[in-house]
């Protein structure tokens, strides 16, 4: 067994990987990047070794620099997580040289499948299904434009060195095809270092399904099921789960054989995924195959029991595996969510900044027999960077059946405080709470066809409005009621806090009465509705379990001025809790206009202006192209909503923006 592992990578996957390691036994090695210095993964490892800027393509990526770490520290081994390097045969090549053993598949086979074009090819001729497209190199868009013609619209535009989702799209017309053309070989070359692009057909009403393998280097090579990842966004996993709920087993067996004999016919060895497109008839076809450890192979291991890490360095080391297929037993329901430093309420647009407030939901076994897991790599008071993937956690639950675990999702994203920065919390409790993703009615079009217009929070039904009404009420009435304490008393009298209260949020007022009573107090709304409330808050708390009427709520509590800021279920609405007499006032005030930014272009996330595509004076229709924003390795277009013609250009090419900053201004 090795004596030392060298992580080269960063974040949840580093962690993740050195917390094996030590089960294990084994010394473990970090390295880091200036804007890495305070990270978790640096923290947790033994030994940690600086590399370079923040910049991946100077730092985690620079095969040289990982290879004098290695000689620094004398690790015997490496494990290279996911992306950057972990699927570059360059670098496995180095470390054959180094006399370091590379805790992966043999180069061969990173050869063979980590080009996209190679791969199909080689699927074909091992009997593997795979899509129609055009396995050559693209040159330039012209071309790009002609082969998808002749393929048939739509087609899926892709790096051949590509993966979660950079460079990557979708196109459904000659327009599109060409934008996209460029915009994938842009994005490729950003997080790769490698713009080779080829296209194939897009399947319609598609499901993203993959089957986890694992192999030794003694000719053993296993499947241990699949997971199911069809909603993503832009072509980016946000929600997986193991198993499918759309497999048969015939149709799980046929996928697993499919993706050992492909495995064989590389000589395979390690943890690898096959990734397929099935459609709604059970018809699956290759898509690629992934040859590293996937992100969201947490799942799997919930329902196999199976330690992925470890199993990829027991191989490594020579070890044969301990378990045949007819030893791999699939047990119970995973959900994973993936925590992103993206703004929902703004398309999704990645956000920076520092983690102000971080407070997972508590790990493992639960009173119901459910289990809560988060791989991440942040911790409160850190801070998350425009240089790296804005994943900041994966958060995971297992449950006897689907709906359990999905439940069980639910309480834990409401139990996950993150401030300090935008995320996707609100939309991963909006998904679990959906009816189509509950019923298990999946494509990889869920989030275009369910949100077309982007995530604005779930607007709270009538009686999730009673909930939250009754819940601010009992924050008010604490709150009040402390101040009296604070105040004490003038003479002999003290300040009497009321029972009678008026909450309004936005499905209009509700007028309660609180009642006091043992354990709890009771809500009685003027319209005749009881609700019983129970909680631990107290002043100063952001989140508390309420239970309402027997339901348990994890409620987030933020005292917003005059107002009551409650979040939950994907909820996030604010509620003023007035005096009878307040409430009748202030439907009186006026309500303040939004202040007008139509002719402006602000910028709507941190990042990098690396094209201006106009001019001042230009006149420009609405949806031309106007400049490209580099953020967190992702291109993000910039368009013109309307007609207009451009009065001023306020940013340069190559200069830093912070959200809302203007990049032009309209006459």
């Amino acid at each position: 067994m090795f004596k030392k592992i060298l992580i080269a990578n960063r974040g949840e996957i580093a962690c993740r990987v050195i917390k094996t390691a030590k089960k294990l036994g084994i010394a473990t090695v970090a390295v880091y990047s200036d804007a890495d210095r305070g990270a978790l993964h640096v923290e947790m490892a033994d030994e940690a070794v600086h590399i370079g800027p923040a910049p991946s393509a100077q730092s985690y990526i620079v095969i040289e620099k990982i290879i004098e770490a290695i000689r620094k520290t004398g690790a015997d081994a490496v494990h290279p997580g996911y992306g950057f390097l972990s699927e570059n045969a360059a670098f496995a090549e180095a470390l054959e040289k180094e006399g370091v053993a590379f805790i992966g598949p043999p180069v061969g086979a990173i050869k063979a499948m980590g080009d996209k074009i190679t791969s199909k090819k080689l699927a074909a001729e091992a009997g593997v299904s795979t899509v129609p497209g055009h396995m050559g190199l693209i040159e330039d868009a012209d071309e790009a434009v002609k082969i998808a013609g002749q393929i048939r619209y739509p087609v899926m535009i892709k790096a051949s060195a590509g993966g979660g989702g950079k460079g990557m799209r979708i196109a459904w017309n000659d327009a599109e095809a060409r934008e996209g053309f460029q915009a994938s070989k842009n994005e490729a070359k950003s997080s790769f270092g490698d713009d080779r692009i080829f296209i194939e057909k897009f399947v319609t009403q598609p499901r993203h399904i993959e089957i986890q393998v694992l192999g030794d280097k003694h000719g053993t090579t296993l499947y241990l099921g699949e997971r199911e990842c069809s909603i993503q966004r832009r072509n980016q996993k946000v929600v997986e789960e193991a198993p499918s709920p759309f497999l048969d087993p015939a149709t799980r067996k046929a996928m697993g054989e499919q993706a050992v004999a492909l495995s064989k016919a590389v000589g395979y060895h390690s943890a690898g995924t096959v990734e397929f497109i099935v459609d709604g008839d059970r018809n699956f076809y290759f898509l690629e195959m992934n040859t590293r450890l996937q992100v969201e192979h947490p799942v799997t291991e919930l329902i196999t029991g199976i330690d992925l890490v470890e199993q990829m360095i027991r191989v490594a080391a020579g070890e044969r595996l301990s378990f045949g297929q007819g030893d791999v037993k699939l047990n119970g329901w995973a959900i994973e969510s993936r925590l992103y430093a993206e703004d929902p309420y703004r398309n999704f647009l990645p956000s920076i900044g520092r983690l102000a407030r971080y407070r997972p939901p508590v790990e493992g076994a639960q009173a119901d027999g459910t289990i809560v897991r988060n791989d991440t790599g942040v911790f409160e008071g850190g801070e998350i960077s425009m240089y790296y993937d804005p994943m900041v956690a994966k958060l995971c639950t297992w449950a006897p059946a689907r709906l359990a675990a999905i439940d069980a999702m639910a309480t834990a994203l409401d139990d996950f405080e993150v401030e300090g920065i935008g995320h996707n919390l609100p939309f991963l409790s909006a998904v679990m709470g959906h009816e189509r993703f509950r019923a298990g009615r999946l494509t990889t079009a869920f989030i275009a066809e369910e949100f077309p217009d982007g995530f604005h929070g779930v607007a709270p039904d009538a009686a999730s409005a009673l909930k939250l009404a009754a819940v601010a009420a009992v924050v008010q009435q604490a709150v009040q009621e402390r101040a009296a304490q604070i105040s004490g008393t003038i003479g002999n009298h003290r300040r009497v806090v009321g029972k009678q209260w008026v909450a309004s949020l936005a499905d209009g007022e509700h007028a309660v009465t609180l009642e006091n009573r043992d354990g709890g107090v009771s809500i009685h709304f003027e319209t005749g509705e009881t609700l019983s409330v129970e909680s631990d808050w107290m002043p100063g708390r952001r989140h508390a379990v309420f239970t309402v009427a027997g339901e348990r709520l994890g409620v987030k509590v933020d005292l917003a001025g005059p107002a009551i800021r409650l979040r939950w279920h994907g909820m996030d609405v604010k509620v003023h809790v007035r005096a009878p007499r307040v409430a009748a006032l202030a439907r009186l005030m006026p309500k303040k206009a939004p202040p007008d930014t139509s002719k402006l272009l602000l910028c709507p996330m941190p990042g990098v202006v690396t094209a201006l595509l106009v001019a001042e004076g230009d006149v420009v229709e609405a949806g031309q192209a106007l400049a490209t924003i580099e953020a967190m390795k992702m291109e993000n277009m910039m368009r013109a909503e309307r007609r207009g013609t451009v009065k001023r250009l306020a940013v340069k090419v190559g200069q830093s923006l912070a959200v809302d900053e203007t990049i032009l201004e309209f006459e």
